[in-house]
């Protein structure tokens, strides 16, 4: 509601004395844009004004390399990642977020299966890099040296996978598909899929398998999806191009 200064006595010439004025507030919205934040300034006639109701940033909305929202592009440098390939937003997503490089200067590889190491590497980056609370390593395979050190010892203490003996890790195994769904289910807290009493729509996902809660929670969050004709194959190794999108997907778009 706008209300007129009051001017007790005094033209529009005259000075104001401040006691007598009753400030009327303009109200001018600068959006917020992709990168900066968005503010209201109020301004009233007698030059008095404020600034409030930050808004912020709205974040780039990439589609391949470039924003949908500003029309700012970004650089891909990988000849194997077309924009418009479904895994081209993750990718890139994950370059600039460290977590992960590609396998060269030009190539993501992003059909190459990840492995253990990998994995959980991926997924302690993706969630700041914590340090572990403990530098106890029982894994003969997994040295100070290696760049999954503390990747792993912080996955084995959050129980978000566990050696594949008392005493080894097996950081070059391949992941599957069921073992990926189920590193990010413990991740994110082993929550209750909503659908564990509905139909399971997949005939190679037994309701005994260790997989089958972290599955129907994957696939009910739009982390991942089957691979058709009623299968979700949960033993088929996991592409680097498939586990930063289930990433992506988990931590972005959730």
């Amino acid at each position: 509601e706008r209300r007129d200064c009051e001017h007790r006595g005094h033209s529009e010439t005259q000075s104001i004395p401040k006691k007598d004025h009753v400030h009327s507030y303009e109200a001018v919205v600068t959006a917020p844009t992709c990168t900066e934040g968005g503010y209201t300034t109020y301004t009233c006639r007698c030059g008095d004004s404020y600034v409030s109701d930050d808004v912020p940033a709205l974040g780039h909305d990439w589609e391949g390399t470039e924003c949908t929202q500003c029309h700012e592009t970004r650089e891909n440098p990988f000849t194997d990642v077309p924009a418009e390939q479904w895994f081209a937003n993750p990718v890139l997503w994950a370059v600039e977020k460290g977590i992960t490089l590609g396998t060269s200067a030009e190539a993501f590889s992003p059909n190459n299966p990840c492995t253990r190491a990998q994995i959980v590497t991926f997924l302690w980056r993706a969630n700041g890099s914590p340090e572990p609370e403990s530098e106890d390593n029982p894994f003969t395979d997994v040295a100070a040296t290696d760049y999954f050190y503390k990747a792993v010892l912080w996955a084995v203490e959050n129980k978000i996978t566990m050696g594949m003996s008392a005493t080894t890790f097996g950081p070059n195994a391949v992941c599957t598909r069921g073992q990926v769904a189920t590193f990010l289910w413990r991740a994110a807290g082993e929550p209750e899929p909503e659908n564990e009493t509905q139909e399971n729509p997949f005939t190679d996902v037994e309701e005994t398998s260790y997989f089958y809660k972290p599955i129907l929670w994957a696939v009910e969050n739009g982390v991942t999806l089957g691979v058709g004709n009623g299968r979700f194959a949960p033993n088929t190794d996991c592409t680097r191009a498939q586990i930063v999108t289930f990433l992506y997907r988990a931590l972005i778009e959730a």
